[in-house]
């Protein structure tokens, strides 16, 4: 694909966050520690939450502006280019001379198609929400952010007033969490999140933690449960939104599903869809995601999300 310029006053979501390459190795059993195992194959692909969220978003055909750093070095290059493959403008990518972009090493299972990442903390510097991040912030109608950027929450929030829509993609608990919960739409965490020792879970039912966590929470929360869906709260109600039988079948890799989903509620929430109908699409684009390896080459098409997501 080739670059899409975007116009800075006219776009659908502002996606922050971490880049990184992706060492993916497929094995069809993983060894035992000081053992050895045959590898079936490896692949190479741009990765981070925030650089695949903004690939899914125009793989669906929406318009992204995407913030995030790299290394001027060889791995940051060849994230930027695929980046560009996906039709992502970027013309806000920092290439830092002399940084280092981070690796994540993810080593997938062929039988069962889980993935297990072993990732490099990124050292380049931090997104700074300048003048002019802020003033296209405030033309955002919907910002993605994901956990690496969570420190801007306080920032974030003495900037929000009747601004975008804030989407969180809560992968696992980080210092300034109190801040995003204070301050996002939409929080979306995994169902281990449930599980951090900060919020005092120990003991409770799924139901229970989710409620209790909901009331912590200011905006809508939904929780990603992997082969297991989604699932909300509705007023008293639990609602879950399962993943097709089908694409089911067809996974053979989860890796940037999570990412993906993200992508998908951001895009969807940009055009004003009401929750379920959001988490079903979501859904649907995350688990097309997983029939093809790495976390961008199986992302669907518009066309075909929404004719997964009716039949959910």
């Amino acid at each position: 694909m080739m670059r899409i310029d975007i116009d800075m006053d006219d776009f659908d979501v502002l996606v922050i966050g971490r880049s990184c390459l992706d060492t993916i190795a497929v094995l069809n059993r993983f060894p035992q520690e000081n053992q050895k195992a045959p590898l079936e194959f490896r692949l190479t692909e741009g990765g981070g939450q925030g650089g695949t969220a903004a690939c899914c978003i125009t793989r669906l055909g929406g318009r992204v502006v995407y913030i995030g750093t790299l290394g001027n070095d060889t791995e940051g290059r060849f994230c930027r280019q695929r980046l560009l493959d996906f039709g992502v403008d970027t013309q806000r990518v920092e290439m830092v001379t002399g940084g280092r972009t981070p690796v994540a090493y993810v080593f997938v299972s062929k039988p069962s198609g889980r993935r297990t990442i072993i990732y490099e903390p990124s050292g380049l510097p931090p997104v700074v929400l300048s003048p002019d991040l802020q003033d296209l912030i405030c033309k955002a109608p919907v910002v993605l952010l994901d956990p690496e950027v969570t420190y801007l929450g306080p920032e974030l929030g003495r900037l929000k007033t009747d601004g975008p829509l804030i989407v969180y993609d809560a992968e696992r608990w980080r210092a300034g969490l109190p801040d995003i919960m204070a301050l996002a739409d939409y929080f979306i965490p995994c169902e281990d999140f449930l599980d951090s020792p900060q919020l005092g879970f120990g003991g409770m039912s799924f139901v229970e933690k989710l409620t209790a966590l909901k009331a912590r929470v200011k905006g809508h929360l939904i929780i990603t449960r992997g082969e297991g869906g989604a699932c909300y709260l509705s007023g008293d109600d639990l609602r879950h939104v399962p993943v097709p039988v089908s694409a089911a079948a067809a996974a053979v890799d989860t890796t940037g599903a999570g990412d993906n989903f993200h992508a998908a509620f951001a895009l969807a929430v940009s055009r004003g869809w009401g929750l379920h109908r959001a988490v079903r699409f979501s859904v649907a684009v995350a688990s097309l995601s997983c029939r093809d390896y790495g976390g961008r080459n199986g992302v669907p098409s518009w066309k075909e999300a929404i004719a997964l997501a009716a039949q959910i």
